[in-house]
């Protein structure tokens, strides 16, 4: 399949297309808001900006014209970010994503940052879902029927 296939000539995958775009482009800022707060130390904020620098072209191009290319390159790195945030949940023994020792949890709640990584583990898979959908319903759009 070309990579210039678009979501042109229908009001359906158009909106699925801005969905996708906006949420991309929402977990861009997040993480630029992130970065300007300096709280994660200097390979994470690097890692947070080569995300950015991948992820923000790509909301464009899906934003106006939906291709193909560039649903690949945001559900690729939406699917790193979700390992990326699993191993910083996980963390290294009792160290938690901010560095420092997570407190316990009581009565079997999670601690709040572990709270917080499990949305922002949400979110990059809903944004790899919108983006995989969407490639899928370009590519039955673009296979001829028999």
């Amino acid at each position: 399949m070309s990579a210039a296939v678009s979501v042109r000539g229908g009001a359906a995958p158009a909106v699925h297309s801005r969905i996708c775009a906006a949420v991309t482009a929402a977990s861009c800022l997040a993480h630029l808001w992130l970065v300007t707060g300096n709280q994660h130390g200097i390979w994470l904020n690097l890692l947070m900006l080569a995300m950015v620098a991948v992820c923000l072209p790509c909301a464009v191009h899906i934003w106006q014209h939906g291709r193909a290319a560039a649903l690949r390159r945001v559900m690729a790195s939406a699917l790193a970010m979700t390992g990326v945030h699993t191993v910083l949940l996980l963390g290294a023994g009792a160290q938690g994503h901010m560095g420092h020792a997570a407190a316990p949890a009581s009565a079997g709640a999670a601690p709040s940052g572990a709270g917080a990584m499990l949305a922002v583990i949400a979110v990059e898979l809903a944004t790899a879902m919108l983006a995989a959908t969407l490639l899928a319903r370009l590519r039955a759009r673009s296979v001829p029927a028999v």
